[in-house]
């Protein structure tokens, strides 16, 4: 287990550090408190950085983490002090490239929060228990679409969240003619 690349949690914040979708891979923050504290700290050393263009490394807690910002939401990957920074930077940038296919480019806290479906199953296609499965954001982006079920499905087929967009979008389609 030690020589395959391992990653300790993927996380997404807002712009004032608050959770937007989180997923740990290891018992290193064993309890809801722990995680808090952990994602509180890494976003005040971090929040001060320029990490817009391109993704930034820092150590933290004998932990690494690769961050990006984008408008107002500031992705993280985190692993151990000892894990190889080029992998940890493609999960970031897998994640990263993943989530701006699915938001149409509109990577921002409100589009985030209504597809937080979307960004949970990214983030299960990325990592399954610590163990990286798949870096290239167009294939993660591809696989989350393709679990999705089509807007013109019928009703029966789409979950509650699914239903109330094609709802929201058949009503806007109608208040506009």
């Amino acid at each position: 287990m030690e020589s395959c690349p391992a990653i300790k949690n993927i996380l997404l914040l807002d712009s004032e550090g608050k959770r937007v979708a989180v997923n740990y891979y290891s018992d290193d923050w064993p309890t809801n408190a722990a995680k808090e504290a952990f994602e509180k700290a890494v976003f005040a050393k971090t929040q001060k950085t320029n990490a817009r263009a391109e993704a930034e490394i820092t150590m933290f807690d004998n932990y690494i983490v690769v961050y990006k910002f984008a408008q107002d939401l500031h992705f993280f990957v985190t692993g151990s002090d000892n894990e190889n920074e080029i992998i940890l930077a493609s999960v970031l940038q897998g994640f990263f490239d993943a989530v701006g296919i699915l938001l149409r480019v509109n990577v921002e806290k409100k589009e985030a929060l209504e597809n937080l479906d979307l960004i949970l199953l990214c983030l299960d296609e990325i990592v399954d228990g610590g163990i990286v499965l798949e870096t290239d954001g167009n294939v993660i982006a591809g696989k989350v679409a393709s679990n999705s079920v089509d807007s013109g499905a019928p009703l029966s087929e789409q979950t509650i969240s699914q239903a109330l967009a094609t709802a929201r979008e058949h009503l806007a389609r109608s208040l506009l003619k």
